[in-house]
């Protein structure tokens, strides 16, 4: 991995590109490069893993250069097949940037990158579509900058700050300071594999293969290992591909905590394949010592992210001590082959896989990537191989998951010569299974904070994004985004969608207006967008709102309410991708009784104002939403078939009071109106706000 920075049409471009290639300068020690001219710099650092060839790459008859952070596996059959003749990656990635159009060129790169091209006054911004290399820009007046870490820009003043969508090709034209995007395609998963089981096994575990074997660097490598299986089957095929590697576990060791489990399972699979590991045991003084560094690297407080990043950050500082300058990860795993528990729950689990990928570079992949990169070490990601994930993705789902997670790829693990024992078990997350979430916890009570969120925030004093709320003024939007803010996001504005059709499937309609009053009541600006309701026609209607949204708020993802509903979140993730919007849906696949019953123990104070399903009577609409209604709702469940939570559309609700709200709203003047026997609205007319 390396570091990339410029800085275009600002005064002081040369004098802010070398401070921010001092900060990032872990990224890259094998050597600097930089470039000025007029108004505009570059710069790079290199973290040399193939070829110590320096960047930016210059052509200055034409005023063309190339700055990238890549590891590009087909380099070398690229050189030969089109008769150029480089050192390295980068150098044979720029020749074909001058030969081809951006888009052309990404097709036919099998690797990780992060790209800046510059061409005709014009500059292409590019990663690959996983995100493990990542780019972050700025926009500020006429002026344009962009970095490996987000960090950086801040520290160079910047303060609206992007993660560049991978799915975009950024090009902003230096002349008249404007930006555009083009859309890249995705990974499909039709039409699904229609081949015999034990052939499509053998053509996965041959990609899988492939894809290990391309990452085995010409230098001393690692291994993260959690004695599960994605990092297993890694190790075990290192192993049978005859190369030198080592793993290593860190774990956090306390008295009062059991061994902790992954340790458990690495020792044993070390010992029965003969593999040399390293164990780190980390104190909780050390946790307590290193958790604002970490948080301050990652750029978050958010709780999964900091659990995940405290043993990778102990285990790549002793990779990095021992020599190694490349570690590999089994991230990646769980989403091209469906093993997260929502993918058990998923009636369309290619989709939700999909859709976990789409959001990976957010979820997971830069805080890798910043985590092992301050210790110099490069991450490689050999489950998110560009071949072998579009081939997993077109698994028919029965092959994935039956009584087992990630089916064909244990029955590959055994087959190549895995325990069944260590093959079949079951997913541990990262933070649990090295017993680091215990230690968050212990630190958090042992410093009286009620939760894990409230302590850590403390180490990062920046709110992790800003984001907007799709906001219909329900229980789920509001609870959505409560759960947001309690883990240190910034709620910029609401965006309300008023639809001139009642039975949108997409949008809440009944009281909308009331959304206005609900805005103020918690002192957060509004927008409302307006559609007719037709089933396409709307979705382009909320992609104009989104628009302004991002325009006025610098917003830089979406919060959604869904629970259980594919058809709005495809559909808005969808329309967020093409604008660079991350999108959070907290509560999906959540218990659904959970769900309810955490909301009413939160304070939310929350009516039905829409029923539409059998044996939800009169008497149901303006009914607060409380134990005992959850009861009944649940009785009704039993009886009839709704959904407890009305994600059917069986009831729809209103939140008049909660976390978040300043203020209460009391309804003043209000009507039932009943269409049919089991279909009603609970038509509010008239509000007023009262201090709480």
């Amino acid at each position: 991995m390396c570091g990339i920075i410029g800085v275009f049409n600002i005064k002081d471009s040369e004098k802010l590109v070398r401070k921010g290639l001092e900060i990032m300068r872990h990224r890259g020690k094998d050597g600097y490069g930089f470039y000025a001219k007029d108004k505009y710099a570059l710069g790079h650092c290199l973290h040399a893993v193939v070829g110590n060839v320096k960047q930016p790459l210059i052509d200055r008859r034409y005023d063309r250069i190339f700055a990238a952070n890549c590891e590009v596996y087909n380099w070398k059959e690229l050189s030969s097949k089109y008769k150029i003749k480089v050192r390295n990656d980068a150098e044979l990635f720029y020749k074909l940037l001058e030969r081809e159009d951006v888009n052309k060129i990404l097709s036919i790169i099998d690797g990780d990158y992060a790209c800046a091209y510059l061409k005709n006054n014009k500059l292409y911004l590019f990663r690959d579509l996983f995100g493990v290399k990542p780019v972050w820009y700025a926009q500020e007046n006429d002026g344009f900058a962009f970095a490996s870490e987000k960090k950086v820009l801040e520290n160079m003043g910047f303060n609206c700050i992007f993660d560049l969508n991978p799915r975009n090709i950024l090009v902003y034209d230096i002349k008249s300071k404007k930006i555009k995007f083009i859309q890249r395609e995705f990974f499909y998963i039709k039409p699904e594999h229609n081949i015999e089981y034990a052939v499509m096994r053998n053509e996965t575990k041959g990609l899988l293969i492939n894809a290990i074997a391309k990452r085995i660097p010409d230098c001393k490598f690692g291994l993260l290992f959690s004695g599960g299986v994605d990092s297993a089957i890694i190790a075990l095929i290192l192993k049978q591909l005859g190369v030198e590697f080592t793993c290593y576990i860190c774990v956090l060791e306390e008295k009062e905590f059991s061994k902790p489990k992954d340790l458990e399972y690495a020792e044993a699979i070390a010992k029965k394949l003969n593999l040399k590991l390293e164990i780190i045991k980390v104190k909780l003084k050390d946790v307590e010592t290193n958790l604002s560094k970490i948080a301050n690297i990652i750029e978050s407080s958010n709780v999964t992210k900091l659990g995940v990043a405290l043993p990778f950050y102990f285990a790549t500082k002793k990779a990095r001590k021992d020599g190694c300058k490349v570690i590999l990860s089994g991230l990646g795993s769980e989403e091209i082959f469906a093993g997260y528990e929502r993918h058990k729950d998923s009636n369309d689990i290619n989709s939700e896989c999909r859709s976990g990928l789409f959001w990976i570079y957010e979820r997971d992949l830069y805080r890798d990537d910043v985590i092992t990169m301050c210790n110099n070490v490069e991450l490689r990601v050999p489950f998110l191989d560009k071949s072998l994930a579009d081939y997993a993705l077109k698994i028919p789902a029965k092959f994935k998951i039956n009584e087992h997670n990630k089916l064909i790829l244990r029955e590959i693990a055994i087959e190549l010569g895995l325990d069944k024992e260590y093959a079949l078990r079951k997913k541990v997350a990262a933070q649990y299974g090295s017993n680091f979430d215990k230690a968050i916890d212990k630190l958090a009570r042992r410093n009286k904070n009620e939760t894990k969120s409230e302590y850590v925030n403390k180490f990062y004093n920046k709110p992790n994004l800003k984001l907007g709320v799709l906001f219909s003024g329900g229980k789920d939007s509001c609870y959505a985004m409560q759960v947001m803010v309690r883990q240190n996001y910034k709620i910029e504005c609401l965006i309300s969608m008023k639809s001139k059709n009642k039975d949108s499937f997409m949008f809440h309609t009944p009281n909308i207006d009331i959304t206005k009053v609900q805005a103020k009541a918690m002192d957060i600006p509004i927008i409302f967008g307006q559609t007719y309701g037709d089933k396409e026609s709307e979705l382009k209607d909320l992609k104009k709102t989104l628009k302004k949204a991002i325009t006025k708020y610098k917003i830089h993802g979406i919060v959604t309410g869904a629970l259980f509903s594919r058809y709005q979140r495809d559909r808005i993730e969808k329309i967020c991708d093409e604008l660079g919007l991350k999108v959070f849906s907290p509560l999906w696949h959540k218990n659904q009784e959970a769900e309810l019953m955490e909301i009413v123990k939160e304070g939310f104070e929350v009516i039905i104002i829409k029923i539409a399903a059998d044996g939800l009577d009169e008497n149901w609409l303006g009914r607060k939403i409380d134990e005992k209604t959850i009861t009944d709702l649940r009785k009704l469940c039993d009886k009839n078939g709704i959904n407890v939570a009305g994600e059917g559309g069986e009831y729809e609700s209103l939140v008049l009071n909660g976390p978040m709200f300043k203020k209460k709203i009391i309804i003043m003047d209000s009507e039932k109106i009943m269409i049919d026997k089991y279909e009603g609205i609970y038509k509010i007319d008239k509000t007023k706000l009262i201090g709480k």
